[in-house]
């Protein structure tokens, strides 16, 4: 089971950046998908997250209206579209895949048993 970020990079606040993770060795189907972040001196923060159907979603108070979540089963990919960003946003982003066992996916880090390598999102002028 591997997973692999990409589409981090450094952006002027109020621009946009769509991350991706590519999953391979295992069927994503079956698994709910979470992204993470975690910035320097802070604890790991659950972003956002999609159920394996896509039928639920959850975003945190702070990425809200500006982030949007969403996965390609037939490409084995997660996206992560980020616009407005700022400058609170810098971080690195992580995505997690947990086997679904319910309808709803999670944002706590610790339901999720595998994790990708992560990529850098800054956000700077």
């Amino acid at each position: 089971l591997q997973l692999v970020e990409s589409g981090g990079g450094l952006v002027q606040p109020g621009g946009s950046l769509r991350l991706s993770c590519a999953a391979s060795g295992f069927t994503l189907d079956y698994y709910d998908i979470g992204w993470f972040r975690q910035a320097p001196g802070k604890e790991r923060e659950g972003v956002s997250c999609i159920s394996r159907s896509a039928s639920r979603t959850y975003y945190a108070d702070s990425v809200k209206g500006r982030f949007t979540i969403s996965r390609d089963n037939a490409k084995s990919t997660v996206y992560l579209q980020m616009n407005s960003l700022k400058p609170e946003d810098t971080a690195v982003y992580y995505c997690a895949v947990r086997l679904s066992t319910r309808s709803y996916c999670s944002a706590d880090a610790m339901d999720y048993p595998s994790w990708g390598q992560g990529t850098q999102v800054t956000v700077s002028s």
